[in-house]
């Protein structure tokens, strides 16, 4: 696969141009493109933990860090969730390492669910302890997939950038998990908006620690045509959502026709779905 955008000094440093891996056993399940209208997802699965309450991010702490059967479970319902879609955005995924008992999640969830292309990216390396990123899921093979490491003050966000055929058309797709920190996350955004720059049919989307309101009036976004989808609602936390954490954001060249925030309490994030097409 090829490049497609034109590359600065720092895009060529923090960018690299990756293959989809390809799960022979779910091939029949690959779409041509032409699906109408497109189905997408974006779920935090916070590495397959399920939180119910705040207290548990300390009495479950310990299961950042070490295997337990439970994870496991939820890592089914969650492949259950996520089968219904055709390009699906992972955040807080863990690529094998203990804490997963060495599970390639994104692979194990491509499988378990289907998905003929998936990639798992490596955003945070703790060696057996913990790899840390973000994965994606397609029923339609990409034309192009580019891994980009996000800059900011304390290394390990990213974003991967994938390009698909759809409806006779490219649409870029871009799947990101931003930083918590204001000052990290206005870098982070003003390199989305150079990657996704001349482009008419665009998403992006993913859990970006922002409310709308500053993504779209107080970020380098302000200065794109991205927009948001209708009525946008709270993801964060999962038991008592009062937060709109996770968003997609799509050009005026994609129409949503419906949105959901997933009634799914499988993490500490709700998940987030949007069927899209073209503009006539």
């Amino acid at each position: 696969m090829s490049s497609w955008w034109p590359r600065t000094s720092d895009f060529e440093a923090r960018s690299s141009v990756v293959d989809a891996a390809v799960n022979v056993r779910c091939m029949d399940r690959a779409l041509c493109g032409d699906v109408a209208p497109l189905r997408l997802l974006s779920f935090n699965i916070q590495v397959g933990i399920k939180t119910s309450k705040y207290r548990q991010y300390v009495t479950r702490g310990w299961k950042h860090v070490l295997p337990n059967v439970s994870r496991t479970d939820n890592l089914r319902r969650i492949a259950d969730v996520v089968a219904d879609y055709d390009v699906v955005a992972l955040q807080e995924i863990d690529r094998g390492s203990l804490r997963s008992g060495f599970i390639n999640q994104v692979e194990y969830l491509a499988d378990r669910a289907q998905f003929p292309y998936w990639y798992a990216q490596r955003n945070r390396d703790l060696g057996p302890f913990a790899q840390h990123g973000n994965g994606l899921l397609s029923r339609i093979a990409p034309n192009g997939l580019e891994d980009h490491k996000l800059p900011g003050v304390i290394p390990g966000r990213g974003a991967i950038v994938l390009r698909i055929p759809y409806a006779g058309a490219d649409v870029v797709v871009v799947l990101l998990h931003l930083s918590l920190g204001e000052h990290s996350r206005r870098q982070q955004l003003d390199y989305v908006r150079e990657l996704i720059r001349g482009e008419h049919y665009v998403v992006v989307m993913g859990d970006m620690n922002s409310r709308i309101t500053q993504l779209l009036f107080d970020s380098p976004l302000q200065d794109t045509d991205l927009r948001p989808v209708a009525d946008v609602q709270p993801t964060y936390p999962a038991w008592r959502p009062s937060a709109a954490l996770d968003h997609v954001l799509v050009t005026p060249d994609l129409v949503v026709n419906d949105y959901a925030v997933l009634d799914c309490h499988l993490s500490d994030h709700l998940p987030i779905a949007v069927t899209l097409t073209l503009a006539a």
